[in-house]
């Protein structure tokens, strides 16, 4: 039996098998989940999509995954195109995958909102970081496109509003291949110009958010984010919203509007001068009368129309304290004149002098000027000075008896 069929090997086998495999399925649309994604250096990406009953081997060469806006992850629900492929060493099938999409929603508008997440999560969109617009620029720089409307519109407005503003065009492709990193490179550009701008604003008219989407891309984020200069966007129309008008310090809803946000217009400023000068007349004024009416009420005082009145006062009052003080210390001198006669007189008659005036009289040994008190202190021949109440007497003892 085996000699009546064609015995084929696993290679022969397998060939037929893939050339009936991507004949049949040479394009086919599949939606599934996104699970095992890999993307290893080569840049191909290796995925399984997968539903509640099978799963699919799945590829993306490098060339198209470059073309996809944004970033595959596991969990997102994907409609691809592409063809089945067997691979011969395996003699398992995938699919090639040319087109990715997410489902339910664009690719480009999933690209901005994992874009959005990642730099918001790093603070470039932060309130807090956000600069204020000078008051009064004197040069601006406008990098968008120089033949678009949005030019033409700013530079229009800011004409009527303050001519005297000198305005430097930095011409950049808006859409397009390369329109990103030419906007980026005009921002830099500008931040490095000397004499260096006050306010740097990035403008195009409105359009669809393919038209718009080289202010979403990366790039150009950051080079508005790193900026030195304060930046204006004014992109698309007021419903458009990228994310350049979300990391830029002021975002305008137009082209013209970013002209009358950079730029107070003339008559708004002399309006404003004249409230001030009103204002600061009226101040003066109050200030004034405030002023007048002290002086008056200080001139209106009893001190400055009678000035010396309080001198007058003052010198009597001393004059009334002198006095008392002079009669104070007489009464005190007398107090202690008393007291040292008082105390002179109890001296005078404790003093030997006293009991001398009274017939007493005071002996001492000249020899050592002992005072005598018995005959037995003196022998005869002795010589003797005796004190009295009104002077000496010297002598020599002739005879002593006790």
């Amino acid at each position: 039996m085996v000699d009546d069929q064609k015995v084929l090997t696993v290679a022969e086998l397998t060939a037929e098998i893939k050339d009936l495999l991507e004949a049949s399925f040479s394009t086919v649309w599949v939606t599934g989940e996104i699970s095992n994604f890999s993307r290893p250096q080569s840049g191909h990406c290796y995925l399984t999509l997968k539903d509640d009953s099978a799963q699919l081997r799945s590829v993306i060469w490098r060339t198209a995954a470059s073309r996809v806006k944004f970033d595959l992850c596991d969990g997102l629900e994907v409609i691809c195109q592409g063809y089945l492929d067997l691979y011969l060493p395996r003699g398992s099938y995938q699919l090639v995958i040319n087109e990715i999409v997410p489902k339910g929603l664009g690719a480009l508008e999933l690209a901005l909102r994992q874009l959005r997440d990642k730099l918001a999560k790093e603070g470039l969109f932060a309130t807090e970081r956000k600069r204020p617009l000078p008051r009064f620029p004197r040069r601006i720089a406008l990098v968008t496109s120089p033949t678009g409307a949005a030019v033409r519109d700013f530079l229009e407005v800011l004409r009527r509003r303050a001519g005297g503003v000198d305005v430097l065009i930095v011409p950049v492709r808006v859409q397009g291949e390369g329109a990103a990193a030419e906007i980026a490179a005009g921002i830099e550009l500008v931040n490095r110009l000397s004499p260096p701008v006050d306010v740097l604003v990035v403008a195009r008219g409105g359009g669809s958010l393919e038209d718009l989407w080289a202010f979403n891309e990366e790039i150009v984020v950051r080079a508005i984010f790193h900026s030195r200069i304060p930046v204006i966007s004014a992109v698309g129309h007021e419903i458009d919203v990228t994310l350049a008008d979300l990391v830029a310090d002021v975002r305008a809803l137009t082209p013209s509007e970013a002209a009358e946000r950079v730029a107070p217009a003339i008559q708004d400023l002399l309006a404003h001068l004249r409230q001030q000068q009103s204002r600061l007349t009226q101040s003066l004024r109050a200030k004034a009368a405030a002023a007048r009416a002290v002086v008056d009420r200080l001139a209106a005082a009893r001190s400055f129309r009678r000035p010396m009145e309080r001198v007058q006062l003052l010198s009597r009052t001393l004059d009334e304290l002198a006095a008392r003080a002079n009669r104070s210390m007489q009464v005190r001198l007398q107090h202690a004149r008393a007291m040292v006669d008082q105390r002179a007189a109890r001296i005078e008659s404790l003093s030997p002098l006293a009991v001398l005036g009274r017939g007493y009289s005071l002996t001492h040994r000249l020899s050592d000027g002992r005072l005598l008190r018995r005959a037995a202190e003196v022998n005869v021949g002795d010589q003797v000075r005796t004190r009295l109440a009104d002077g000496e007497i010297t002598s020599r003892v002739e005879k002593a008896v006790e």
